[in-house]
């Protein structure tokens, strides 16, 4: 039977890119009921984010405008679901 590995994630745009950084140090999560992003509002996977940004930006993307698009969707999500109802 053949095996195949699943390959790293293709990512199209810079914003997608740097949501993807955010998961992957923990920064933002997703609703596990409507699969809006949340901010889990930890400042050093936000700093984690940050530096890998600064130290693996994507091809043809400078450091620090791979750091800037991580800020940038970080002020874009919030830290609840609006689809969720208050508690």
């Amino acid at each position: 039977m053949l095996m195949t590995k699943e390959g790293p994630r293709t990512i199209r745009t810079l914003r997608g890119w740097a949501i993807n950084v955010l998961q992957e140090a923990g920064a933002i999560h997703e609703c596990e009921e409507h699969g809006w992003a949340r901010d889990r509002a930890d400042p050093h996977a936000r700093e984690r984010a940050l530096d890998f940004a600064r130290q693996d930006p994507p091809t043809g993307v400078s450091s620090d405008q791979a750091a800037a698009e991580v800020r940038a969707v970080l002020e874009t999500i919030g830290d609840t679901c609006p689809e969720c109802l208050p508690e």
